[in-house]
């Protein structure tokens, strides 16, 4: 018996694959629509422009526009079914912001290889194909009864005024599954912690050639600063340090009064991010006249393995059924909203957006194949959990009636 049910269930989901692989065209038209409206994160305008055609899209697919959450100005999308539920079975988070800044389509348009298979574009892999998928996967769904989604517009600068949607919905749900690109096809189990520091010193202009004994020099100061933070960094642990831009000086003949440095902080281990901030804060100048001040801090915690513990497992099991390969599972040094959600307890598996690469850099690309095939794997992970916490939530009831 328990075989038949496997393979019945195998024929379903198999079947629910062929019906999106017949929606690929449409998958590809959609993801040239996000594309070709640009989205960078500090531009507030652009992004509502981008939210108002994500908003059109999942009008079309799903047949509901979805809520404006604006906050600071920025407009943040949700969707909840039922509407204002106290517990939803799973929440779906992606973002609809890119790091490209406007103009990068008049140089980079949007284009499809259907020699290689490819789509690229700005911000098509990380992570515009992922909401395409999630609204096909979404739209394959019988129903919609436990899901929430939740899309915003400020991920690529660290999530600040999305954070709390975030945790809300982490902990209104008993799953969560993030909508960003894959590595290589990998889904991501695991995420490093990341901080985000500005060292800004502070010095004394004067003239280099006639008086430099009366300046004090921000930019010796930040040197010597950057080799103590760069010394910070502990790869054997997961820990990398690393001073990522930086800005001094005004004139050739001016000895620099104001020096200031970016620095990028990765930590897999959550003593290991707190001991980096320590000893960032304690940081202090040695070159008389200057002065240091620190701003920034942890913004995301790590994102451990065993918040994937249970939610990976499954996924490979519904590949199968799928008749996929079995997506390998890895551990990344970005982070994502996924350490949010799995900071706050919420099971939380990420990776499952595009399938493709080059997040960040000029060439981003899709493998057009693979976007029905992840939002298949997505659409069968969603009725699953649902299954299981309506199946949970009916035995915790008959326990009760039975007490």
């Amino acid at each position: 018996m328990a075989r038949m049910e496997l393979t019945v269930g195998a024929a379903r989901s198999r079947g629910r694959l062929h019906v999106l692989r017949t929606q690929a065209p449409a998958m590809l038209d959609h993801l040239a629509a996000l594309v070709c409206v640009e989205t960078p994160s500090e531009d507030l305008a652009a992004c509502a422009v981008g939210a108002a055609v994500v908003s059109e899209l999942a009008a079309t697919l799903i047949g509901e526009p979805g809520e404006y959450v604006e906050v600071n100005g920025r407009q943040h999308l949700r969707w909840r079914w039922p509407a204002g539920g106290a517990r939803s079975g799973v929440v779906l988070i992606g973002h609809y912001d890119t790091v490209w800044p406007l103009g990068t389509l008049s140089r980079w348009p949007f284009s499809v290889d259907e020699t290689a298979g490819m789509a690229t574009g700005p911000g098509c892999f990380d992570m515009k194909a992922g909401v395409v998928q999630l609204f096909h996967a979404v739209a394959s769904l019988d129903d919609r009864d436990g899901i929430e989604i939740l899309l915003t517009s400020d991920e690529e600068v660290g999530s600040p005024t999305s954070r709390h949607l975030i945790e809300e919905a982490a902990r209104r749900a008993s799953a969560a599954l993030i909508l960003e690109p894959s590595a290589g096809g990998a889904l991501k189990v695991e995420r490093k912690a990341v901080g985000m520091y500005r060292l800004e010193v502070r010095g004394r202009a004067a003239h280099a050639g006639l008086e430099p004994e009366n300046g004090a020099n921000a930019l010796v100061e930040l040197s010597h600063l950057l080799i103590a933070v760069s010394a910070m960094a502990r790869p054997e642990s997961g820990t990398s340090v690393t001073p990522a831009v930086a800005q001094a000086g005004t004139a050739r003949n001016v000895v620099p009064a104001l020096a200031t440095a970016e620095i990028d902080v990765r930590a897999a281990l959550p003593d290991e991010a707190f001991r980096v901030d320590r000893e960032l804060k304690a940081l202090q100048t040695t070159v008389p006249g200057t002065t240091l001040t620190i701003t920034g801090g942890l913004n995301r915690p790590p994102m451990p393995r065993s918040a994937s513990a249970t939610l990976y497992p499954l996924a490979i099991a519904l590949a199968a059924d799928l008749g996929l390969d079995p997506p390998q599972g890895v551990a990344v040094g970005g982070g994502s909203d996924g350490n949010f959600t799995a900071a706050v307890g919420c099971p939380t598996l990420d990776g499952l957006g595009a399938v493709g690469g080059g997040a960040h850099a000029e060439g981003e690309h899709v493998i057009v194949a693979a976007m029905p095939e992840r939002a298949a794997l997505l659409a069968e992970l969603i009725d699953r959990l649902r299954a299981e916490q309506q199946a949970s939530a009916g035995l915790s009831a008959g326990v009760a009636e039975h007490r």
